[in-house]
């Protein structure tokens, strides 16, 4: 991958990360989690591409120089941005079973989509054969999911403290004045 199409691609990413906050209605504190949550993957995927790299499972030109890094770092962290929005309204409204299930989709899904980017564009990512790589894969995706909703959560709280969030039927946010005649 070019550093003018990894520009590129990133700055595709930024402009669905504003459509989905603007279709998610997320408030500031919740798009301040989804970055921090999107920083921090970023890092552990850089991590992920430097371990698989030493195993022998992939092959990623230009991983090793530091420019490189930096704006591979922030292509993931602007990507994954949407993500946590749409895992957070996920979380909202079916709660963590489901996000979970989101969580082991990711990992089925992930290899199929990079197997599919490497075969399209081979000068991105080349993949060593066997199981190894595809369970890597899938761990960096399930990892995607898991990691950043949980510091989403953290900097900006669970989903169901939000204003727009649904109550159980019979509760109110105050209990105590929902009591009352």
């Amino acid at each position: 991958m070019t550093t003018s199409q990894l520009i590129l691609t990133t700055s595709l990413y930024l402009a669905a990360f504003v459509g989905v906050a603007y279709l998610t209605r997320a408030k500031v504190p919740r798009i301040a989690g989804a970055l921090c949550g999107s920083a921090v993957f970023g890092v552990v995927a850089l991590l992920a591409v430097a371990l698989g790299e030493t195993q022998g499972w992939w092959r990623v030109p230009k991983a090793g120089s530091s420019h490189f890094q930096l704006l591979l770092w922030l292509g993931i962290a602007i990507s994954c941005t949407p993500v946590y929005l749409i895992t957070w309204r996920v979380a909202r409204r079916f709660g963590g079973r489901v996000l979970a299930a989101l969580a082991v989709a990711s990992a089925v899904i992930g290899p199929l989509r990079d197997y599919r980017v490497a075969a399209m564009f081979p000068a991105w990512i080349a993949f060593s054969p066997g199981l190894a790589p595809i369970l890597a894969v899938a761990t960096i995706y399930a990892l995607l999911v898991v990691v950043g909703h949980a510091v989403m959560r953290i900097v900006s709280g669970p989903a169901q403290r939000d204003s727009l969030a649904r109550l159980l039927p019979g509760a109110g946010r105050n209990s105590a004045a929902a009591k009352l005649p």
